[in-house]
């Protein structure tokens, strides 16, 4: 079901001019901070392993240098796996639990696997509590080349600075209620076209890619989850997010032609988790420990694949 949502910026129908961009911007206001919340921890890491800034936001509310954390010594004999949080800044879950694995579990893996860790690639969308940055694009539409975002085209830089082909990409995520009542809504707004709405599903999921869906990878990845919090059920039509359930707790997306960030690396292995922040059943601690089992669910099924 399509709806046109009303929103209070523009006018219906008719996609934004810079003038309506310009008062959405003035509108948005500094919630969290960025460097209290991420960067300290980030920097806790360097020693046991590499903290590398490889690159900077120049907002008006910055600048917001970015960091990746990755192995001491990167080695072109194993695994590469990339692990990202923060693609839509207000997604906190994925942000911290991109932390929480590297401070608490990477030390497991880093002797298998070549770890790139980006815990927060949209600091300005956390500190503001926003799914846009300040241009409002959207970054997760934005993993294309020339990418207007300037979020997505640095961290897709530093990757492949690297050289390193990616064995598997885990991007972390959530699904909230504000995606129904703020930001679907602005997207309407935004680009005059109505848009679909959605039941938010109450539970984790993941999205695997339509033309590689992985299925025992995805299904690896709910199972561990499902050992911290529940798996989302499908809606009366059997989907999720619009999209039709494939097993367990797992939909698809075409990756690459929805510009999403976990289908730039040309990976064989990818999956973008869901957690539901917003359930009665589920806390802000539980949704981090969902995020964390999902990338050590991964990893773990990587390990027994080789």
């Amino acid at each position: 079901m399509t709806q046109n949502y009303t929103y209070h910026i523009g006018s219906p129908g008719v996609p934004w001019t810079q003038a309506d961009k310009a008062l959405w911007l003035h509108q948005q206001i500094i919630k969290r901070s960025y460097h209290n919340e991420v960067v300290v921890h980030i920097e806790a890491m360097q020693g046991p392993f590499n903290v590398e800034q490889y690159g900077v936001l120049e907002y008006a509310d910055g600048p917001y240098p970015l960091y990746a954390i990755t192995n001491k010594q990167l080695d072109n004999d194993k695994p590469t796996v990339l692990i990202t949080g923060g693609v839509h800044g207000y997604e906190t879950s994925g942000v911290q639990g991109a932390l929480r694995f590297a401070m608490r579990h990477a030390s497991e893996y880093e002797a298998e696997f070549n770890l790139i860790i980006a815990p927060c690639i949209s600091p300005w969308g956390y500190e503001t509590i926003n799914r846009w940055n300040p241009m409002a694009i959207d970054p997760n539409r934005s993993f294309v080349p020339q990418s207007e975002s300037p979020e997505a085209a640095q961290i897709m830089a530093f990757v492949s600075k690297l050289g390193l082909p990616v064995h598997a990409h885990i991007d972390l995520h959530e699904t909230t209620d504000t995606d129904n009542s703020e930001f679907r809504p602005a997207l309407c707004a935004r680009d005059g076209k109505a848009q679909d709405i959605w039941q938010i599903p109450d539970g984790f999921y993941t999205v695997g890619d339509t033309q590689n869906p992985q299925d025992a990878f995805q299904r690896a990845v709910v199972s561990s989850v499902e050992k911290v919090t529940h798996i989302a059920l499908p809606d009366e039509e059997g989907k999720l997010i619009g999209s039709p359930m494939i097993q367990h707790g797992v939909i698809h997306y075409a990756l690459k032609d929805l510009g999403l960030c976990a289908g730039f690396t040309n990976a064989e292995y990818t999956t973008t988790t869901e957690v539901y922040p917003d359930s009665a059943n589920a806390t802000p601690e539980e949704c981090i420990l969902a995020q964390v089992a999902a990338v050590t669910g991964a990893l773990d099924y990587l390990r027994e694949q080789q």
